[in-house]
């Protein structure tokens, strides 16, 4: 049974409903709001196939005039990868290509520069050695998709194939994006809206259509370059130092945009093309329902059983080192997801899989637990993981699921 929530935190009101046994995750939300600087969000949670946590609350905008309603939507930056990797889910299930295929046999042009051996399984796996770009793409170049595909093409290997991995901050969606554009003949956003969202009535787009009234979209509080620098402890003093360095390999991953600041990436313009590593805009709602399906073997999309043991199994490592080339820690990646590593938990087995957004946008599932969770504010925070508003929202869940779990044995015994 649901309960319907409308509490109040030094003045900040939190709206939606939670299943009988989850209302501690609205105290934390609502925390969150009096001890840990959030302004507005959302947080959503499928549980073996069932919503049992849809809460939103606090202001859409910084001024603090307008508050966030139940279908706002916000950007969520590199979570959008999540969403992005669910369609390529489904493109392998229906064969329109297979993980060890190299991509090269799909698209000719891939194989300039010594590209011609990559495999999509090393792209997915942030392994294929293309996670940097020269310049900055402006909107229009986004958009042209014969001017994209062949600055993808031209790109040439950042190291050796196979032997590390970095994360390919927007480069994953862009080649993930042709390879799709190459076997099915439309874009990935364009194939995500007709074969993820629209069977999960998801509202939640790669490339937002123009009949969405700009309303409806959360105004993004975002950090400066100089809170980077500010934020060395939660930020990584080798990463953000790399990140100012213009000839670095994290700098070239991540400076790929023709902005000025984090917040750019919000604007009409950027929000209008399909950015598949990182522009995607919708709800919590949206994110947790996907997941929640992804966790109990994506049967709604029509996933193949073999597809969803790879999304499911251990990350397969580079034969080098796992530190992250792009972030500087130890990561884990597979089938364009991040997986548990010691750097970074989360789930309740290495089965678990999802993807963290710049500024503490966060969207999972746990196969194990046949959870999804979704987590998606506009005050970006600085944090390159484990944001403290999303991980106390994400302990409470799992102590909610502990706690009906061990109350229901006691009944049954």
């Amino acid at each position: 049974m649901a309960t319907r929530m409308a509490s109040s935190a030094d003045a900040v009101t939190v709206h939606g409903t939670v299943a009988s046994g989850f209302e501690p995750v609205s105290e934390v939300f609502a925390e969150n709001f009096r001890d840990r600087d959030e302004l507005g969000a959302a947080v959503a949670v499928y549980h073996r196939g069932q919503p049992v946590v849809d809460l939103w609350g606090g202001y859409r905008d910084t001024d603090r005039e307008h508050p966030w309603e139940a279908d706002t939507m916000v950007l969520v930056a590199s979570a959008t990868k999540g969403m992005t990797a669910a369609a390529i889910a489904v493109a392998l299930s229906r064969g329109l290509f297979a993980l060890d295929d190299r991509i090269a046999d799909h698209w000719p042009a891939f194989a300039r520069h010594g590209k011609g051996d990559v495999t999509v399984r090393q792209l997915l796996s942030h392994q294929a050695g293309l996670a940097t770009l020269d310049g900055r793409l402006s909107p229009e170049q986004i958009a042209d998709s014969e001017f994209l595909s062949e600055l993808l093409a031209n790109d040439e290997l950042d190291w050796e194939p196979g032997t590390r991995q970095g994360y390919h901050a927007f480069t994953l969606g862009w080649y993930a994006s042709e390879l799709l554009r190459r076997t099915d003949g439309r874009t990935l956003g364009q194939f995500f809206a007709d074969e993820v969202a629209e069977p999960l009535d998801l509202e939640f787009y790669i490339g937002l259509p123009e009949g969405i009234p700009t309303d409806r979209v959360a105004e993004l509080d975002a950090f400066g370059y100089l809170d980077m620098l500010l934020n060395l402890r939660t930020m990584s003093p080798r990463f953000v130092l790399s990140f100012f360095n213009p000839w670095s390999v994290t700098s070239r991953a991540l400076n790929v945009l023709d902005t000025r600041r984090p917040a750019d990436l919000n604007s009409p313009a950027f929000r209008a093309v399909e950015i598949p590593s990182g522009n995607g805009i919708g709800t919590a709602r949206a994110m947790a329902r996907l997941y929640g399906d992804l966790a109990t073997g994506g049967e709604a999309l029509g996933l193949d059983e073999a597809v969803f043991a790879e999304l499911t199994a251990p990350p397969v490592p580079p034969s080098g080192d796992r530190r992250d080339v792009v972030i500087g820690v130890e990561t884990a990646y597979a089938m364009g997801y991040s997986k548990p590593s010691p750097d970074f938990r989360f789930g309740t087995s290495e089965a678990a899989f999802g993807t963290p957004g710049a500024g503490g946008s966060f969207g999972f599932a746990d196969p194990d637990a046949e959870l999804g969770f979704a987590y998606t504010p506009n005050r970006l925070g600085l944090h390159l993981k484990d944001d403290p508003r999303e991980v106390a929202l994400r302990e409470a869940v799992y102590e909610c699921i502990e706690r009906r779990d061990s109350e229901t044995a006691a009944i049954r015994t």
